[in-house]
């Protein structure tokens, strides 16, 4: 007999074509209540007052410590390949909203 405790569940993933060319983020903002973490991708432009939310992606505490622990394992083998990634930390402890950049103009 089969047992079903040995048996992998297979899930066929799809991926259409209007989330395979992806959304580009610049900035997560995380935030989580009791039951829930949210985070929300960010696109922040330079000399832009307003940074329009791209994707928010709603996570179950469980499932939120399943992906910190899949980038953890990710960025571990990216930087056995290709080396550290190194952290520019913004001067003043806050995001540069102006990217360090001249404002632009109309």
């Amino acid at each position: 007999m089969n047992d079903p405790k040995k048996q992998q569940q297979q899930i066929n993933i799809e991926l259409g074509d209007d989330v395979a060319q992806g959304t580009y983020s610049n900035l997560a903002i995380i935030t989580h209540s009791s039951s829930e973490f949210i985070v929300d991708f960010v696109r922040l432009m330079p000399g832009m007052p307003k940074a329009p939310v791209k994707s928010r992606i709603i996570l179950t505490p469980e499932h939120a410590k399943r992906l910190l622990l899949a980038l953890q394992d990710n960025i571990s083998r990216f930087e056995q390949m290709h080396g550290n990634i190194k952290l520019n930390e913004p001067s003043g402890g806050t995001f540069p909203m102006g990217f360090g950049g001249p404002t632009a103009e109309a």
